[in-house]
């Protein structure tokens, strides 16, 4: 544990700040993927498709598609099929993705088939959330899992083996109307508003740029100006979007996870003048169990069952240690190592400083 915590500081602990591209730090309004959706059927597989007796709408998807070639299936008819399977497609349309490219989808069975491996998609069209059409899906998946059945009804499974890709396995249809290209300006979101940094952002583009051409709306967005033919625009960007960018440094902030005993301590927290003891009190509590026998073999009395119990409470040694003002990251972690702590005892100790009011950090618990 005390490994842990050592390495823990050494992680997190930078003294020196680094410049990072605007590009990864920002993204441009308007600049976004679109997710799609759509519904469709898997059909080839062996044995291991939807149960039509509990699932009506694969058995009613393909009536459909049937009709769809003239072919009608009569009313009552009883359909089987083993290798067929109703599936779920959905899959990221890049921003500028034009019609002719093709784009990775993901295939997932919504009924109760017990793998899609060795299936084939059919044409499938995948919509936008304003219900237009955006690209068409179809292709043979490819699946990362699979199992096994005995006749005992045994059974193992490796990964998931009903959820499988298709690389390149929708074809865009239709172009999303994007901003970019319109109006004098743009504008820069950053990943993690902060005004230090947005400042940083406008006074890196305007010392490169000029004058006025960069301004903060917020502590988040940026508005820059920029040229209006799309060659040139493309062109200013690739210069924007490569500016070195010196962040600001974020809210001195401690993470807990109390299910794993993961601690996150950020590098600007502080501590105000405090002294901690910590020690352990160790309870164990063992039962017995105790037969008590008649005294004669023909005598009256009965077995009885008795429980005996022993406790035993053991308290560690208890360590004191004192934090002077403005202890860094470092010192903390150094001081709680030298006396032993465990990440549960050390989530106690940053909990009591926070209630005592020493603790120069958000706290959050997840």
């Amino acid at each position: 544990m005390r490994s842990l915590l050592i390495l823990m500081c050494i992680f997190l602990f930078s003294p020196l700040a680094q410049a990072e591209r605007l590009k990864d730090i920002a993204s441009i309004a308007g600049v976004r993927s679109n997710q799609l959706i759509g519904y469709g059927l898997v059909v080839g597989l062996d044995g291991s498709g939807d149960q039509t007796s509990q699932t009506p709408f694969t058995v009613q998807t393909f009536s459909n598609m049937l009709n769809e070639f003239g072919i009608t299936v009569p009313p009552g008819t009883r359909i089987q099929m083993k290798n067929v399977a109703a599936v779920a497609i959905h899959a990221d349309l890049p921003a500028f993705a034009r019609p002719g490219q093709n784009i990775d989808i993901t295939v997932s069975s919504i009924g109760n088939a017990k793998s899609l491996r060795g299936g084939s998609l059919l044409m499938t069209p995948l919509k936008g959330i304003d219900g237009q059409v955006y690209a068409i899906a179809q292709g043979n998946l490819v699946v990362g899992g699979f199992g096994a059945e005995g006749a005992d009804g045994s059974r193992i499974t490796v990964n998931v083996p009903s959820v499988g890709r298709i690389p390149g396995g929708a074809t865009v249809e239709r172009a999303v109307p994007s901003a970019f290209a319109n109006g004098e300006h743009l504008v820069f979101h950053l990943n993690r508003p902060d005004f230090t940094t947005a400042k940083r952002v406008v006074d890196q583009i305007n010392s490169t740029f000029g004058p006025d051409v960069a301004q903060a709306q917020d502590a988040g967005s940026i508005t820059v100006r920029a040229p209006i033919d799309p060659n040139q625009r493309v062109d200013y960007l690739s210069m924007v979007e490569n500016l070195q960018i010196e962040q600001g440094n974020a809210s001195a902030r401690i993470i807990i996870n109390s299910r794993t005993g993961t601690i996150v301590i950020g590098q600007d927290v502080r501590v105000q003048p405090a002294a901690v003891t910590h020690g352990g009190l160790s309870v164990t509590i063992t039962e017995n169990v105790q037969v008590s026998q008649p005294d004669g073999p023909f005598s009256a009395g009965q077995t009885v069952v008795t429980p005996s119990s022993q406790i035993n409470i053991e308290e560690g040694d208890s360590r004191m240690f004192v934090f002077n003002p403005g202890v860094s990251l470092d010192e903390i972690v150094r001081a709680v190592n030298q006396v032993g702590a465990a990440p549960g005892d050390l989530m106690a100790i940053l909990e009591a400083l926070k209630q005592a009011g020493a603790l120069n950090a958000e706290l959050v618990v997840i």
